[in-house]
């Protein structure tokens, strides 16, 4: 199958793009989801390198979120192929995939408000000092340092780690979300409308987290509606419409108006006019 990376790219541009990124960290083939008789996503071939920022853009119901939530297992895809890493992959659950090096923030967080900033980076992969069941010694000392290593590596600034998630603004909360995909190691970082609901300074906060783990070398998926966010942070935009990828577009090669005509139908690329 043709490398969808290089749709849009051609000649001597193409090999020099490839050449600058790594190899694939996730690709996927026919993917496809249905509920009863909704096509919520037809048919995607998608992939995204290492190094590379990736932006998802696409009108309300276009598919965006449901192929993030096959890719990371929370919804069994009802056809198609993933490969993550290397390696063909048919996730179990959502833990899986966490465990296998793809971190989500999703738009709801997912973050227990009643714990501090080390429980919720913790949750569900506590560090023990001794293993012994619903028994075990957790090691707090050790989960507090790890913590304050993810903060730093990201630049998420909290003044007080051991503060509850309930006492923190909605850009100290996403950045707490956030932060907690670097303190893992992750491979592949997914970020859905990730300050959707947040004001000028918190957005600049995460946006700056963002270019932080480009600067790493780390992969990301972007889901947003931020026209400006995305022509400032992504490499590539892939286009999604009713459940379709209809466009697939490097960034310098395009406008905000085309990736809006795409969105929109009145534009389409020519592999893609099934879509439309």
């Amino acid at each position: 199958m043709a490398s969808d990376l290089q749709t849009n790219i051609s000649g001597a541009d193409a090999a020099q793009t490839v050449g600058a990124l790594g190899e694939v960290i996730l690709r996927t083939e026919g993917l496809t989801k249905h509920y009863g008789g909704v096509h919520a996503l037809v048919d995607c071939n998608f992939e995204i390198r290492k190094g590379e920022h990736v932006a998802i853009m696409g009108d309300n119901g276009a598919g965006k979120s449901t192929f993030v939530r096959q890719i990371t297992a929370v919804e069994k895809r009802t056809s198609g192929k993933v490969w993550f890493n290397g390696d063909y992959v048919d996730f179990d659950g959502p833990l899986a995939a966490r465990e296998a090096g793809i971190e989500t923030v999703f738009q709801t967080l997912a973050l227990a408000d009643h714990l501090d900033v080390p429980d919720n980076l913790f949750l569900g992969r506590e560090i023990r000092k001794f293993n012994l069941g619903p028994f075990s010694i957790l090691d707090y000392k050790a989960m507090r340092e790890a913590t304050r290593k993810g903060l730093e590596k990201t630049g998420v600034k909290i003044p007080n780690i051991r503060n509850t998630i309930q006492n923190m603004s909605g850009g100290q909360r996403q950045c707490v979300a956030i932060a907690r995909t670097a303190t893992f190691h992750s491979k592949l970082t997914i970020m859905d409308e990730p300050t959707a609901a947040l004001g000028v300074q918190e957005t600049a906060q995460v946006e700056n987290i963002i270019r932080t783990l480009k600067r790493q070398g780390e992969p990301l998926i972007l889901i947003s509606h931020n026209m400006r966010q995305v022509m400032d942070l992504c490499d590539r935009i892939v286009v999604w419409r009713r459940g379709r990828i209809c466009a697939n577009l490097r960034k310098q090669d395009t406008s905000g108006e085309d990736v809006v005509a795409y969105i929109t139908g009145a534009k389409t690329q020519p592999e893609y006019d099934s879509a439309a």
